[in-house]
């Protein structure tokens, strides 16, 4: 049997007739840059993400450096993030000539160690350095800690912007000071928050695409200005943009997939839920695979709520490229993310000699299994079945 790391077909397949309608209605109306189809989906997807404003933009890096951009962050600043993450993390801060200062994740979750960060801010502040923003980025589909993380940005006066490329419609419990939770969605507890509509993502469209929530009504028109090479109005440029418009044809697309994706949500659980027993009943759990952790099972509400919508399903073993290899050979799809941390990448070498031990730890002991809503049973237990095979091959 071949179980593939992600499979599409069956998605396309049931939407197909819906996508091609829709895509046709946009070639006849000649309308190809912005246009209503654009707002409509912008719309949508802001009232999903409890945001006042979504602004639709050409992909989900694009997303973070329009934000940098609007926020006027560049050369002399420094925005927080984590070193484990995907590239375009760091690379949207370099982009516009900021400075990244990394803090390391919580073991459990891979995202942002709040009380890590509590101490960079701390150390920034006391070598009399100005932090101009905090990213922390909602890796796999689970929300960082949004409680702490902006209490400590309210503390120092410091924005916060969401990376949530992997985490649309996740929610995080945050407790106020009378210990009353409400259940917040991802991109709607920072100024903004980044979403990416990259095809392998949740709500992922036929090619690059990405959006910016915000309830913040002035940041959105410069925003919206800024996506549009800095125009405000037509030919006039108050300020400096790109070209980081989505395509219609990219939101007609989404806002069909859109309709499905909680739905899609709950299978990718269900499927995390299998994977959970199976291993238990191989006795391989937690003793010899560590299993993805959800952060907030136990929350008041959580079932309720979307608390880990598993963009990936990742596993932790210490023999991680030999699994990998293994499993490749007997035809599972799998995938490390990511086996080099961002502060140890060859182009940003003045970071080389820092070190992270937790992110570390992850880069060299994570691999992602196949999760996507269509992954039959079948091919559950085969996945596993493979991974046992392994252990008492060895």
């Amino acid at each position: 049997m071949n179980v593939p790391l992600l499979d599409l077909g069956p998605q396309i397949q049931l939407l197909r007739n819906e996508i091609i309608e829709a895509v046709t209605r946009v070639i006849d109306s000649t309308r190809y840059i912005l246009g209503p189809e654009l707002q409509s989906f912008e719309e949508k997807v802001a009232a999903y993400c409890q945001a006042d404003f979504g602004v639709g933009v050409s992909s989900g890096t694009d997303a973070l450096v329009m934000t940098l951009m609007a926020m006027e962050i560049g050369p002399g600043d420094r925005v927080v993030t984590t070193p484990y993450t995907f590239f375009a993390t760091m690379g949207s801060v370099l982009r516009v000539g900021a400075t990244p200062v990394f803090v390391d994740i919580e073991e459990e979750s891979f995202n942002m160690d709040p009380e890590a960060l509590q101490e960079i801010m701390e150390r920034e502040q006391g070598r009399g350095h100005g932090v101009a923003a905090i990213l922390p980025v909602h890796l796999f589909g689970q929300c960082a800690d949004m409680g702490p993380i902006t209490a400590i940005a309210d503390k120092y006066e410091v924005p916060v912007i969401e990376d949530a490329a992997q985490a649309i419609g996740a929610c995080c419990p945050v407790v106020d000071s009378k210990d009353h939770i409400s259940w917040k969605k991802a991109g709607s507890m920072g100024r903004t928050g980044c979403f990416s509509f990259f095809p392998s993502k949740n709500l992922g469209g036929i090619g690059d695409g990405g959006l910016v929530t915000t309830s913040d009504k002035e940041l959105v028109d410069i925003l919206r200005s800024c996506r549009n090479h800095g125009a405000s109005p037509k030919y006039y440029h108050p300020r400096i943009g790109g070209n980081f418009r989505l395509d219609p044809v990219q939101a007609v697309v989404l806002d069909i997939k859109l309709q499905y994706l909680d739905s899609w949500h709950k299978k990718r659980r269900q499927n995390s839920k299998i994977y959970g027993e199976l291993f238990a009943g191989k006795g391989l759990a937690e003793t010899t695979v560590r299993l993805p952790v959800e952060k907030y099972r136990d929350m008041p509400g959580a079932e309720e709520h979307n608390h880990h919508i598993y963009n990936q399903y990742v596993i932790r073993v210490p023999e991680r490229d030999a699994l990998q290899a293994y499993l490749l050979e007997h035809g599972v799809g799998c995938e490390v993310y990511y086996p080099r941390c961002l502060h140890q990448q060859e182009c940003v070498s003045v970071y080389n000699d820092q070190s992270f031990p937790i992110a570390e730890k992850a880069a060299r002991e994570s691999l992602a299994l196949p999760i996507y809503p269509d992954l039959t049973r079948e091919q559950i237990d085969f996945v596993v079945e493979t991974i046992a095979s392994f252990y008492t091959s060895k």
